[in-house]
């Protein structure tokens, strides 16, 4: 306990110094709102038991290839993780981190691999967040119009029984395709970035601009590593590593604490 209790001690000492905040974020984060867990094929199949009976895992459905193949599929499987990222509220870790960079001379700056915009939900601004995947929030066509546009007026409807989409598709606004999630899929060579690249531009000033950075990681794991290695380039070895089960780092890399992203905010936030 005494160990522990000095590792949350040295991180807040690490957060406290700091000008800036590099916050760097993967689906672990998200778990403890409420989203599911993709680890493994079983927990994939446990939350889209449809795809399960199909023998479709993560990979096979977040394709693009689906959308022109199967729509129904494709977003009976986004139109419910559009739902659900809708209806959920994401944790108190998230104000936390928010409270932390309100703090910060440079503020803070979210990069995350994650699709489901619950950082700007929880009232980080715009343009302090890079979603290096895209956004389940934007559509683009599945055709080559290079257009990006909001989601807000799509309302999935979903057979659970199937898994399908049981309402319309969005169509493309522009040539009357049907659209698919602004979001970088397996095997995809038409995912329109103009958002993202955007998103980056603010980013990378905003690294210029920082001269004592501290990472805070977040649920990022390895098997889609693109927050876990942005943390480790951006770090100078003042990375905070959180994660329940990926939470092993380099010696003198950083402080690696083995916990749940809530849990562990909260306790380190008691040493602030």
């Amino acid at each position: 306990m005494a160990d522990a209790l000095d590792t949350y001690s040295l991180a807040a000492e690490w957060i406290g110094s700091a000008d800036g905040l590099l916050i760097t974020a993967g689906a672990g984060m998200g778990v403890d709102s409420g989203l599911p867990d993709f680890r493994g094929k079983d927990g994939f199949w446990n939350t889209y038991p449809a795809l399960g009976r199909a023998g479709l895992n993560f990979i096979d459905i977040a394709n693009p290839r689906n959308f022109i193949i199967d729509p129904g599929l494709a977003w009976g499987f986004y139109g419910h993780r559009l739902n659900l990222y809708r209806q959920t509220q994401p944790h108190d870790g998230f104000h936390i981190l928010r409270q932390w960079g309100q703090s910060k001379k440079y503020g803070a700056f979210i990069f995350t691999s994650n699709v489901d915009g619950h950082f700007q939900k929880a009232g980080f601004l715009g343009d302090r967040v890079y979603e290096c995947h895209g956004s389940i929030h934007r559509l683009q066509c599945t055709d080559y119009c290079e257009s990006v546009w909001s989601a807000d007026h799509f309302e999935p409807e979903i057979d659970s029984q199937t898994g399908r989409l049981a309402s319309g598709p969005p169509i493309c606004r522009e040539c009357g395709h049907i659209a698919r999630p602004n979001i970088l899929m397996f095997g995809d060579c038409n995912w329109q970035d103009h958002v993202s690249r955007v998103q980056y531009s603010f980013y990378s000033q905003w690294l210029t601009e920082v001269d004592n950075i501290v990472v805070v990681e977040l649920g990022a794991g390895t098997a889609i590593p693109s927050a876990r290695i942005e943390g480790e380039r951006r770090s100078k070895s003042r990375l905070i590593r959180i994660n329940p089960r990926d939470s092993e780092i380099a010696a003198r890399a950083g402080i690696s604490i083995r916990g749940g992203a809530m849990e562990t905010l909260e306790a380190i936030d008691r040493y602030l």
